[in-house]
């Protein structure tokens, strides 16, 4: 018999920890980049971070084992979210020869069940808008539904980014596109009460005085109060909500139903992707389908037996 040959354990030399922190810095989005981190953090937390990067390419059985057993019982867009992270990362790393294959190469994107409940009635918005809330939380609230914008886009508004006169704002878009949003006469009515004659810093902020750690431009220097993260502006909206019939609510329910209500109203395919910030029909088609009450409300109004009409 001849000998058996050996092969040698792939090197790159790469630390998992260095790559991960190098393939972060390409990400231009903060949003994005800290959704990816929090995959390639478990990542390096289970693998270590001394770990050659090559080496999870050796045993792609494991890299996807692991996974599995990480997020296999997650929700479908929770999965996919996260294979589609370290995706890119595997993607990026392969093209600085850091890799050779795919370690995800048996995994495949769950698909989502469709949900068409998402949209809140137009009675349920304007029971939440014009509720007692803190003024703050009512100023976001008109402001995600009126512009249709992810609470991701808005809170990383800052004062300056405002144009009060014409009702709109430039904010970052999914993907890094710069793009208009408008506001209507709720929010224009309740800004300028919010911001109590502040020309700069972020537009919302904690309650409380920012701690030294937080990054300068997230800090107003008149107040010196941090800017409001998605993750407290969600808890708020919860808390508020949770009385409802079906609460509680989620801040992207304001949006979803912005665009359902839009759609509704017979919006155009154009305008609704102008409102949504969609770069496809097929991603803003959920958005697009009539609501129950939409049917009810067109029933009512194209009723041949209706005396009155609207």
């Amino acid at each position: 018999m001849g000998r058996v040959r050996v092969l040698p354990r792939p090197v790159s030399g790469v630390r998992l920890a260095d790559a991960v922190r190098i393939y972060l810095a390409t990400i231009t989005v903060p949003n994005t980049r800290a959704t990816y981190a929090a995959a390639l953090d478990h990542l390096v937390a289970d693998f270590g971070a001394d770990t050659d990067v090559a080496l999870l390419d050796s045993e792609p059985d494991r890299v996807g084992g692991w996974f599995t057993y990480v997020w296999g019982g997650k929700s479908a867009k929770t999965f996919n979210i996260r294979l589609t992270a370290l995706g890119s990362a595997f993607a990026y790393w392969r093209e600085q020869d850091w890799l050779v294959g795919d370690p995800l190469v048996r995994l495949r994107a769950r698909p989502a069940p469709p949900d068409t409940s998402k949209a809140l009635s137009r009675d349920r918005v304007a029971q939440i808008l014009g509720s007692d809330a803190p003024l703050r939380e009512r100023v976001l609230w008109h402001l995600l539904y009126e512009s249709a914008a992810r609470a991701e886009e808005v809170l990383m508004l800052d004062v300056g980014d405002l144009d009060t006169a014409n009702r709109c704002a430039v904010v970052t878009r999914k993907g890094g596109a710069r793009e208009v949003i408008a506001w209507q006469t709720g929010t224009a009515r309740l800004l300028p009460r919010m911001l109590a004659g502040r020309r700069t810093g972020p537009l919302f902020l904690t309650d409380r005085r920012a701690r030294p750690s937080v990054a300068g431009n997230d800090v107003d220097p008149s107040t010196g109060r941090a800017r409001l993260s998605y993750r407290r502006a969600a808890e708020l909206f919860e808390d508020h909500t949770s009385g409802f019939a079906g609460g509680p609510y989620t801040l992207h329910q304001l949006r979803h139903s912005r665009l359902t209500h839009a759609a509704e109203d017979g919006a155009s395919t154009p305008v609704l992707m102008k409102l949504s910030g969609h770069t496809s029909v097929r991603s803003l088609a959920k958005y697009a389908r009539v609501s129950d009450e939409g049917l009810r409300r067109y029933q009512a109004d194209s009723d041949p037996a209706a005396r009155r009409r609207r």
